[in-house]
């Protein structure tokens, strides 16, 4: 009889325990939006596998951060150009598989053509005739989407990138004091004030943090029609004022023909190598913009939820 009812005992316990489980999840599951959210980190794109892998490493990283809390159900990559997945192939998907929702992560420095115009119109956010055409041109397809997008803030986070390339310059450094950085950035010609700022505000933080005294800077995208001569002239101008020129890529990931070639041949034609000092690096991989998207996710789902629970 004992034994009886100790499994009496037993089984009413469970039953307890599994009724508050399921208050528990149902409580939780208030909080949230009911829709199927998913998230696509969506980046320039290349030809180099190389700097393909550095984005596609930022998924595999933070995808667990990103969908523990049950609130995110997949996490994806696009390419804006270049390669698959494109952005409209993965919007498809996501349309396919019933998606209520996108979250956009655009993997950009700062503002842009691209970020601007371009994406805004390819996940069908914008309509503009003229932006539409110069995509198909360039073969870049658009796509406007049943599930609902939004787009996230830029990469454009100044304490990270800053303390970014400080540390790459740190590791050229030899220690003397008497060095100055390049700083060699993609631009653009629609934002360039934008652009300028932003390497003026990390050549500032560099003077502060490791008493380097000359800062110059060079761009090496479209906007120069991907010369050369532009590092050398910021390499130059550096070595005018110092003993030794640090050349830092302010570029996302490491790509053959931008640190390989163009950045590469602006430091091989100047004239005194051993002055200068330069790898062919870039700001991927940094832990700290893994960081940064796990979090403006959350904060983004967070937005919805708020938004949704005050309609209510």
């Amino acid at each position: 009889m004992k034994q009886i009812n100790a499994f009496v005992l037993i089984f009413l316990t469970l039953i307890i325990i599994s009724c508050s489980e399921k208050g528990k999840t149902q409580k939780q599951n208030e909080t949230k939006t009911g829709e199927k959210i998913g998230v696509l980190l969506v980046n320039h794109g290349s030809h180099s596998k190389g700097w393909r892998k550095m984005l596609t490493d930022i998924e595999v990283d933070v995808k667990g951060d990103i969908m523990k809390s049950g609130e995110i159900t997949d996490v994806r990559t696009a390419f804006m150009e270049y390669t698959e997945p494109s952005i409209a192939s993965q919007m498809k998907k996501f349309d396919e598989e019933g998606y209520d929702r996108v979250i956009v992560v655009p993997i950009f420095l700062t503002i842009s053509s691209h970020t601007s115009n371009d994406i805004p119109n390819i996940v069908g956010l914008a309509n503009d005739p003229k932006v539409k055409a110069s995509l198909k041109e360039e073969g870049i397809e658009t796509y406007t989407p049943k599930t609902r997008v939004v787009v996230t803030p830029l990469l454009d986070f100044p304490t990270v990138l800053k303390k970014n390339i400080t540390r790459r310059a740190k590791a050229l450094s030899d220690g003397s004091g008497d060095e100055g950085v390049a700083l060699i950035a993609y631009g653009d010609e629609e934002f360039n004030q934008q652009w300028e700022e932003m390497v003026e505000d990390i050549g500032r933080y560099l003077k502060a943090q490791t008493g380097i005294g000359s800062i110059s800077y060079g761009w090496c995208g479209h906007l120069v029609r991907y010369s050369s001569e532009p590092t050398k002239k910021a390499i130059d101008q550096i070595l005018a004022l110092e003993e030794r020129a640090l050349v830092i890529p302010v570029l996302v990931a490491n790509d053959e023909h931008f640190q390989g070639e163009i950045v590469q041949n602006g430091v091989d034609m100047v004239e005194d190598q051993k002055r200068v000092a330069y790898k062919q690096d870039a700001i991927l991989p940094d832990t700290n913009i893994n960081k940064w998207v796990v979090k403006i996710v959350a904060e983004t789902v967070a937005e919805i939820n708020g938004k949704v629970t005050s309609t209510h």
